[in-house]
């Protein structure tokens, strides 16, 4: 199946879905309709509650390094086996999805996640705290890979984008408010308070996601077999481009965390000295990604995504070499424009995924994610070894390596399309 941006939007991929959807009688979720703000708003508190589980112990990193006695690349296992698991367990759920249903495997995701956070405030041991984080990580699989799906499926193929990036913003801002929230909390109450009144607020949200989140009209189960899922795996990875889509998810996504996992050690040392709330509040930068990962996807709608892609990666580059400087300022505009990059080229790249993969895309986008989370979880790790070297320099020069292979890659993708292949 071609990559079609150089024909203007990627028209014929986005023909076929609707024409293939369509026949099934049901009708599609159309912006502007009725069923459209409830369930954007759905998925947006899920993306919320997910993403401020998983990145809330981020501005804890120090605290949790000195109370437990251990370094800053041991620390940032608290962050790690989280996203790990979720990568491993997207292998998983993208596939019972397929079999089961969208929203149940999604609800029960919430829940579990919710629950197993507020018991992680209450383990005395590191190595408990570890097994918790794990385990919630795991349960986060079960909305990561499966709301891309549903917003594929349900969402008109026109608006899909669009979509696409709000949902992605839901991801921004759950981010954005997990680090926000804990890292000002932490400066006042004890970080097991923190976790806790975490785990607690994104319970309420997962109530609420179950309660407005329309039930799928354009799902149809598929068996859950081994050989449905090999068959479905090689037709993933022969595609011309989802297994580079796949890779970019990776490079990008260990890029982002490895970021943010050590500036904070960073503006904590001299000459900076910020409080862990100034910490905390450095996060209203995803408030930039909010943004871009709406304009991005429209943009791509619009544009086609081979032809944008790659200059949002260059974006990041430019943020990067911003925060090389010294003055805190610039520090935080480069923190800004990485940001914005990010967040717009992991929506360009979700939407690309679902539209490549007219079928099992449970399992397409639980492949892109597990890349994605891997990368987050490897690349996050390793930044500890450079900031152990070199400082700072050290994780940036690491960080421009992977988006140096992403933006090759980038251009790949471009190079498949003008080929139509």
């Amino acid at each position: 199946m071609p990559l079609n941006s150089d024909k203007g939007n990627d028209t014929s991929d986005v023909s076929h879905v609707s024409f293939q959807q369509s026949s099934q009688g049901a009708e599609f979720i159309e912006r502007g309709g009725p069923d459209y703000r409830p369930t954007m708003l759905a998925l947006f508190l899920g993306a919320f509650s997910t993403f401020a589980l998983l990145y809330c112990v981020q501005p804890m990193l120090p605290i949790l390094s000195e109370a437990f006695g251990i370094d800053p690349a041991s620390t940032s296992l608290v962050l790690s086996v989280s996203t790990g698991m979720l990568a491993v367990g997207l292998l998983i759920t993208g596939p019972l999805s397929d079999a089961l249903g969208r929203k149940k495997m999604m609800s029960l995701a919430l829940l579990s996640a919710s629950a197993l956070t507020i018991g992680a405030a209450f383990m005395q041991h590191w190595g408990t705290i570890l097994v918790m984080r794990s385990l919630a990580g795991l349960a986060m699989a079960g909305l990561c890979g499966v709301a891309m799906a549903y917003l594929n499926e349900e969402i008109h193929p026109s608006f899909v984008g669009v979509s696409m990036g709000l949902y992605i913003g839901g991801n921004a801002i759950g981010g954005m408010s997990g680090r926000l929230i804990s890292g000002v909390m932490v400066d006042f109450v004890n970080w097991r308070v923190t976790l806790a009144t975490m785990g607690i607020i994104s319970l309420i949200s997962a109530l609420a996601f179950m309660k407005m989140l329309p039930a799928s009209r354009h799902f149809e189960p598929r068996k859950l077999s081994i050989a449905n899922l090999a068959g479905a795996f090689r037709l993933h990875f022969r595609d011309a481009g989802l297994p580079w889509l796949f890779l970019e998810a990776f490079l990008l996504m260990g890029s982002f965390v490895t970021l943010f996992n050590y500036i904070v050690y960073r503006l904590l040392e001299a000459p900076y000295h910020f409080s862990q709330t100034v910490i905390g509040l450095l996060s209203i930068v995803y408030l930039s990604g909010i943004y871009s990962s709406a304009w991005a996807g429209g943009l791509a709608d619009r544009l086609g995504r081979s032809r944008v892609f790659w200059v949002f990666v260059v974006v990041m580059l430019a943020g990067l070499a911003l925060t090389l400087a010294s003055p805190v300022v610039l520090i935080m505009v480069g923190m800004l424009i990485f940001t914005f990059g990010f967040f717009a080229a992991h929506s360009i790249a979700s939407g690309w995924v679902g539209q490549r993969a007219t079928q099992a895309r449970g399992q397409a986008s639980s492949l892109y994610l597990f890349s994605y989370y891997l990368g987050s979880s490897l690349a996050g790790t390793l930044g500890g070894t450079f900031w152990d070297m070199a400082g700072w320099n050290g994780v940036a020069a690491f960080i421009a390596a992977l988006l140096l292979l992403a933006l090759l890659v980038g251009l790949r993708l471009r190079r498949l399309s003008i080929e139509g292949s």
